[in-house]
């Protein structure tokens, strides 16, 4: 996949933001419980990311599949350059409050939701069709690397040269996307749509209501990060209940990456599922046993053990999900349905911060992750029965979807899709 040269643009400086953003990620949450020393104000903060987050994806969406989506980043990327600096100028003035850290997690969280469609919808066009599986496990592999080194480093990062320092390195790891669009050679198409505005994101929104496997997928990861969350409650964890420091809380934070970069590998070297619907079904029920276990955990190693086999069931998920979701979806419908992906995907996890906050408040942190675990498990039993498409929904050998029982799309002329186009989408 590295052969394609604006791919490999692309992945390089995605990896290199993804680790400032890990490591950005880890001086926030610290900020935040050293400013308040609060449960609950630290799952504010998942709660403000995730409103601001699903209230502007669908126009992020919408953009991504009505602009030059290479453009676009340039825009995004440079605005959360000059966002994090702000933080960084504001936190060595020491003139940062709660209320100034929730407003600027909003602003960011808006921002990514522009640019995560736009990305998604970017790759396509950077690598041929039969070599997209491909990239998306490349793309997994390197943002799990990311993702397990970048929250250790950060943890580092705060302990040795504090938090005002960490988020201008974070700030400088936006320069390697930046400079990637900028080399690319691909000229990148903009989409033309023949509906635009509200109507545009409408017909994005009927695509996925009308088919099911996809709808399914995102509803189930959507809840299942909602019930159990191991963000929201890991500072705690780390200060109070480990008694493991910032260092601690950067080990934490790395584990489920640990995994994720063990579960991509596995996928990657394992055949290709029949049923990917019911691999995301049985890695969510996976992921829920190991929170459980993180949960009861007494000990810094076993519960970095419990996270790392999160991780490796979260993989899994991701793997199945992106790739159904993928070749399901037609390209001029990818940005629109990325963003509602993102909005799920990225707003759970923020709104499961806030409720693992409120539940940890009530019941204490241990049992707050207990029930978070037992939660995953049930959600993805009840969504595998009661949406029977995706577990039954299947990949062909030559890269084709469907599911058994031929269920039609219905759609209307406004839709932008053809009048009677099958679930099996080519």
């Amino acid at each position: 996949m590295l052969k394609h040269r604006d791919y490999r643009l692309l992945w390089l400086g995605q990896m290199i933001s993804t680790l400032g953003t890990q490591m950005h990620a880890v001086a926030l949450s610290w900020q935040v419980y050293e400013l308040t020393g609060s449960v609950v104000q630290l799952g504010l903060l998942g709660l403000v990311r995730a409103v601001a987050l699903m209230g502007t994806s669908f126009l992020g969406g919408a953009a991504a599949d009505s602009r030059n989506r290479r453009s676009l980043m340039l825009v995004t990327q440079s605005v959360m350059l000059a966002l994090t600096l702000g933080l960084a100028a504001l936190t060595v003035l020491d003139a940062v409050n709660i209320w100034g850290l929730y407003a600027f997690a909003a602003a960011t969280a808006a921002t990514s939701a522009f640019d995560g469609p736009a990305r998604q919808a970017l790759i396509p066009s950077l690598v041929p069709r039969n070599e997209l599986g491909a990239a998306i496990s490349l793309n997994m592999l390197a943002m799990s690397t990311a993702r397990m080194v970048g929250p250790a480093v950060g943890g580092v990062s705060v302990g040795l040269v504090g938090v005002a320092a960490t988020y201008v390195i974070d700030a400088t790891s936006f320069v390697a996307v930046i400079v990637a669009l900028v080399l690319m050679r691909t000229k990148v198409v903009t989409p033309v749509l023949a509906v635009r505005g509200m109507e545009a994101i409408r017909e994005g929104l009927r695509f996925i209501v009308a088919t099911p496997v996809i709808w399914g997928i995102m509803l189930l990861d959507f809840l299942a990060t909602l019930v159990g969350s191991t963000v929201g409650l890991a500072p705690v964890f780390a200060s109070d209940v480990l008694n493991a420091g910032p260092q601690g809380l950067g080990l934490l934070l790395s584990a489920p990456a640990a995994g994720s970069l063990i579960g991509a590998v596995m996928v990657s070297f394992l055949p290709q599922f029949e049923r990917p619907g019911r691999m995301v079904v049985a890695s969510v029920v996976a992921y829920g046993v190991c929170l459980g276990l993180f949960g009861m955990s007494g000990s810094l190693l076993a519960a970095l053990l419990a996270l790392v086999g999160a991780g490796a069931a979260d993989s899994v998920s991701v793997a199945m999900r992106h790739m159904v979701r993928m070749i399901a979806t037609p390209d001029e419908l990818r940005g629109r349905v990325a963003a509602a992906h993102s909005a799920l995907a990225m707003g759970g996890p923020r709104l499961g911060e806030f409720q693992s906050g409120m539940t940890a408040a009530l019941v204490g942190p241990r049992t707050a992750m207990m029930l978070g675990g037992a939660g995953c498990v049930l959600v993805a039993l009840i969504l595998g029965k009661a949406v029977p498409a995706m577990t039954r929904y299947r990949l062909d050998s030559d890269g084709d979807g469907g599911v058994d029982s031929g269920q039609s799309i219905p759609t209307s002329g406004a839709s932008g899709l053809p009048a009677g186009q099958s679930s099996r989408v080519r």
